[in-house]
This record gives C-alpha cells, sequence and structure tokens, in this order.
C-alpha cells in the first residue's frame, strides 16, 4: 500500500501501481487464511486476562479480547466470502463490523498502554524525587517559564519512563499504528493510503520485535 501510494504520482508506473493493487488484495487474502485459527488465541487470551490482578488492566484487556473474538470471526466470514464458500452475505456491511470492533480492541488496548505510561510516570517521578532528596539538590530547569518548565519535565519523565520499559514503547507504538486502519475504515479520521501504509509498516516491524524477542512483548500484570 505504502510502495503504491510512492508510485501512483510518478509518470509510467502505472502498469507498476496495478499490479502492486493486485498484491494488496492476494495479500489480503493471504492474511485472513492464516488468521482463521486466530479466534481460539483470542478466547485463549481474553481467559488470561480475566486472571490479571491489576483491575484496569484486567477489565481493559478483558473487554479489547472479547471485541478482537468479535473480530476474528467476521474477518473469517469475509474470507469464506471472498474464496466462494458462502453466499449471500453483504461483504460491506461484515467489513464495517470487523472494522468497528477492530477499533474496539485497538481503543481499549491503547486505554490500558496509557493506564502503564502512567504507573511508569509516577514510579520514574518518585524515584527521581528520592534521588534529589538523598542528595539535597533542587530540580533543575534548563527553561525560565513554568509552563516551559512543566512541559518539559513532563516530556522528560515520558521518555524516561518508556525508555525503562521497552515492551510498553513497543506495545503503544503498534496499536496507535494500527488503529490508522479502522479509523479510516469507520470514517473517523481519514488519513491518505501513504499514511496507513506506514502505520502498518511500523506495526508489522514492532511485532516482529516481540515474535524474535518475546521478553519484549507487554504482559497483563
Amino acid at each position: 500500500m505504502l510502495l503504491r501510494y510512492l508510485l501512483e504520482s510518478k509518470a509510467g508506473k502505472e502498469e507498476l501501481v496495478t499490479k502492486l493493487k493486485s498484491l494488496e488484495t492476494s495479500v489480503s487474502t493471504g492474511r485472513k487464511w492464516f488468521r482463521l485459527g486466530n479466534v481460539l488465541h483470542a478466547i485463549q487470551a481474553t481467559e488470561q486476562s480475566i486472571q490479571a490482578s491489576d483491575l484496569v488492566p484486567r477489565l481493559c484487556l478483558t473487554l479489547a479480547n472479547l471485541s478482537r473474538v468479535v473480530y476474528y470471526i467476521c474477518d473469517t466470514v469475509l474470507w469464506a466470502k471472498s474464496v466462494g464458500l458462502t453466499s449471500g452475505i453483504n461483504r460491506e456491511k461484515w467489513q464495517m463490523r470487523a472494522a468497528r470492533h477492530y477499533y474496539y480492541f485497538l481503543l481499549l488496548s491503547l486505554v490500558r498502554d496509557l493506564y502503564e505510561i502512567l504507573l511508569q510516570m509516577g514510579q520514574v517521578a518518585r524515584d527521581r524525587a528520592k534521588r534529589e532528596k538523598s542528595s539535597q539538590e533542587p530540580p533543575k530547569y534548563s527553561v525560565a517559564s513554568e509552563e516551559s518548565q512543566w512541559l518539559q519535565s513532563l516530556l522528560l519523565l515520558l521518555f524516561q519512563s518508556l525508555r525503562q520499559h521497552p515492551p510498553l514503547l513497543l506495545d503503544t507504538v503498534k496499536n496507535f499504528c494500527d488503529i490508522l486502519i479502522p479509523l479510516n475504515q469507520l470514517g473517523i479520521y481519514r488519513s491518505n493510503l501513504g499514511v496507513v501504509g506506514l502505520g502498518g509498516l511500523v506495526s508489522s516491524l514492532a511485532g516482529l520485535v516481540t515474535v524474535v524477542y518475546p521478553q519484549l512483548k507487554l504482559k497483563a500484570r
């Protein structure tokens, strides 16, 4: 999708753009085939999230995984329609259902990420306050205005929190990039194909990192 967007405006690339569009459709159908068993995985993930000790992640993850179950069911119906196993299926209607539940899943996942980020920022702030108290050094600011000091301090706190917790950073980036797709499909926030394609690429790379290094996958508390 990203390559197609970059080449669409270039002269003499019409045939290549057509091939990329056809490839995109084929890959989409293939991805649905590989996702057929994910309904069971989503159900299993729901059972695991119910056992989380922290109330907010437990609630967010359970509702998110239930939405993901419905999304994969809709995805399976769309796959059956695309290969001709069923007839009388309203493709547009089921696509909107799938997009809606995918959006719910990602939105709830981002709420969980935000909660985890706030917890990490609170921990970093407490650790910093302890160090400053023990060293008896006043807080240092590089700008004069209070508003700038507050913003600078907040951004620094966010940076330090995510740097110290790579799984949280990867999960947040992945969910944020992924949510561009249902936002565009549902008409909540329209993005061009280049933005959606770039988001998909970044999300895929982040997901690949967690596959290669399982310790970087964010786990429920």
